[in-house]
């Protein structure tokens, strides 16, 4: 990182955006070309879960290429200043790399969805219609490099 007085080196930070994001952005190659798409996904003990269709663009792509890279930012505001070359933006994100998983076992797709629809708020039971899992998998995206970076007064 060029700017080391923006590197979050606090492993408790770097778990807070993780947790408390929204949205994580998938960064894969296709034909030597970027595809990115952004995605609902939980976070729990290294791993990023994602919910996805059994097929599509994305999955075609990991079906060729599992190496990931992925961005999640959890605050930013846009400062203005009277003088244009000094607007700013106040920010908190991370970015990293890992390897996807496709895990279509029903324990899995179940743990992970768990995770997912708690971190966006379900408190009332979880009971699934055994037949939803057959039209979804489960993407495990296990992170092996991470990096946290944020700009403003924290």
């Amino acid at each position: 990182m060029r700017r080391l007085d923006k590197e979050i080196t606090d492993k408790h930070v770097i778990e807070d955006i993780l947790l408390n994001s929204d949205i994580c952005r998938l960064g894969l190659v296709e034909n030597n070309e970027a595809y990115i798409v952004p995605v609902n996904y939980a976070y729990y003990n290294g791993n990023i879960y994602i919910h996805s269709a059994h097929a599509g663009r994305k999955m075609d792509v990991l079906h060729q290429n599992s190496k990931v890279s992925f961005e999640i930012e959890l605050c930013h505001e846009i400062i203005k200043s009277d003088i244009p070359c000094r607007w700013t933006a106040k920010y908190r994100s991370v970015m990293g790399k890992g390897t996807i998983t496709i895990d279509n076992d029903i324990s899995s797709k179940k743990k992970g969805l768990d995770l997912i629809l708690c971190k966006y708020g379900a408190v009332m039971e979880l009971n699934y219609d055994e037949s939803s899992f057959s039209h979804m998998t489960m993407l495990i995206l296990k992170i092996e490099s991470i990096a946290g970076k944020q700009s403003g007064n924290w």
